[in-house]
């Protein structure tokens, strides 16, 4: 049988641009997967491994402009975001390479012998070993930042572990040219090119998590996409990891007291998170709890006006265009729901932005109107009015898990007057991150960020940003009564590679 073509589509059109693969069989996907697996040890040593990533991010700067003219004629996400994604991601290549070069994440912890101790205490010394090949399955809405060279690639390979990463269907042609850089720059340090494995297909996606080399994987995408790879993660007979990126519904809750000092700011900042990227973010707000009353007539009126000002746009394909379409139309058709702004079709490869409205006691009822808590993918959001505190507990107290959960508050609450707090503690359970006076849209690449959240938002505890995302591809091993010879450098007394720990009881750095 003759392999299917991979095609390279432009999102604003709907044609093709180029064949540019074919999608792999599953001898090609067991292939690159033992290419990556005889690659391990070649990644051990962390100097190389630092070099490299640094490499890699000069690499993608170099082809710059050839990397996001691609990138735009596959996504539509235009050259101005494209550019400061494409900046993104090689910070993020860096910023892994100093956390390799630094240690810490091997959380080396030594304990000496104590046999006063009830029970005694033997010699353990303890650090984390990467685990093995990981499966990386790229996102379409961050073609740089979550895709070939993204979080996920980043983070494996500072823990050690080389990557196969699926291309996404929506940017094949980006996702063969980023890892040829990534290649080249592998190979500029002896590397060999089988740290960074790619394969195209669907039926390659699913073969690839039941390879039983892969030892972890990494997802960015959908809820039914995310939960079927997740499921045969499990079911493999050899479980693994699987850290997955699914839906989020990122609701807000706007207090009375916001609304009466800062409609007109809250409405227009909701209506540029909102449509940000064409409403694609994974961290979109797309449940905004606004209170009845006049004072919330006000804000929805600002967003009426800043929705309506915003240009139709294209999303990143077809497919993601209809089910927009039908999301938006059978959400609009619940009773009850009103549409100050219609979102909807604004020619034939374009979406325009809305809102739907709703009474926030609909949102407490069993039946079709649960449908608003599901996250709809472009640019639209969902406000419920509600009418009192209790109103808008029983809603909180019904939605899933989020990535975000985001309080608009008044001066005097900020400053802790009122139940501010305890709105805060209500939100903190359902999201990994809890934002203040702020808008969700936009994740710093820092230390202390945290991109994850509870079910469906994510599959784990774990972030998908920053550096302890490299936690995800290690597991911990202790070495008992082992003699110092036999012991990796990392965990010897002398310390020779002067590696943070905890040495004893006390922090060393």
């Amino acid at each position: 049988m003759t392999a299917a073509p991979v095609w390279s589509v432009d999102p604003r059109t709907g044609k093709h641009r180029e064949q540019v693969a074919v999608e792999a069989t599953a001898d090609e996907v067991d292939a690159t997967v033992r290419e990556a697996h005889a690659a391990r040890g070649a990644l051990a040593d962390r100097t190389v491994r630092a070099a490299f990533l640094r490499s890699a991010a000069a690499g993608l700067e170099t082809v710059s402009a050839l990397l996001i003219e691609v990138a735009d004629a596959e996504s539509a996400l235009g050259p101005v975001r494209l550019t400061g994604e494409l900046a993104r991601t090689a910070y993020q290549l860096r910023a892994f390479a100093d956390l390799v070069d630094e240690g810490a994440f091997l959380d080396v912890v030594i304990d000496h012998p104590d046999p006063a101790a009830t029970p005694p205490v033997p010699d353990l010394r303890r650090w984390k070993i990467p685990l093995g090949v990981v499966a990386v399955y790229a996102a379409s809405n961050f073609p740089f930042a979550f895709s070939v060279a993204g979080g996920d690639t980043a983070s494996a390979l500072a823990a050690g572990c080389p990557v196969v990463v699926k291309a996404h269907p929506d940017h094949p042609a980006l996702s063969e040219l980023v890892a040829k850089v990534l290649r080249r720059a592998a190979a500029g340090h002896g590397l060999p090119a089988g740290v960074v494995g790619l394969v195209h297909g669907f039926t390659a996606g699913v073969d690839l998590i039941r390879h039983p080399l892969v030892a972890a994987a990494g997802f960015t995408g959908s809820v039914r996409g995310g939960r079927a790879l997740f499921d045969a993660a499990a079911a493999r007979p050899v479980p693994i990891p699987f850290h997955g990126e699914l839906g989020s519904l990122n609701p807000v809750v706007v207090t009375e007291g916001a609304a009466a000092g800062r409609a007109q700011e809250i409405g227009a900042g909701l209506a540029a998170s909102m449509t940000l990227g064409v409403g694609q973010f994974c961290v979109k707000p797309g449940l905004v709890l606004v209170p009845s009353g006049a004072h919330g007539d006000g804000l929805v009126k600002a967003l009426m006006d800043a929705v309506s000002d915003t240009e139709p746009g294209v999303l990143l394909d077809h497919r993601m265009r209809d089910a927009f379409l039908a999301g938006v139309g059978e959400r609009a058709a619940l009773p009850e729901v009103e549409s100050p702004v219609t979102p909807g079709a604004a020619g034939a490869h374009t979406v325009g932005a809305g809102f739907l409205t709703v009474p926030a006691a609909r949102l407490n009822q069993a039946g079709a109107h649960e449908l608003l808590l599901e996250e709809c993918f472009g640019p639209v959001t969902v406000v419920a009015r509600y009418a009192d505190e209790d109103e808008l507990t029983a809603v909180l107290d019904r939605l899933p898990g989020s990535l975000t959960a985001t309080v608009q508050l008044s001066p005097a609450e900020a400053a802790g007057e009122g139940d501010a707090a305890s709105l805060l503690a209500r939100l903190t359970p359902l999201a990994g991150r809890v934002l203040v006076d702020g808008w969700p849209t936009g994740v710093a690449v820092a230390p202390a960020q945290h991109h994850g959240g509870p079910y469906p938002a994510t599959t784990s505890t774990s972030t998908s940003v920053g550096g302890t995302a490299v936690e995800r591809w290690l597991r911990p091993v202790v070495y008992q009564n082992t003699p110092e010879p036999l012991l990796p450098p990392e965990l010897r007394d002398d310390n020779p590679l002067n590696l943070p720990r905890r040495y004893d009881g006390v922090l060393e750095r």
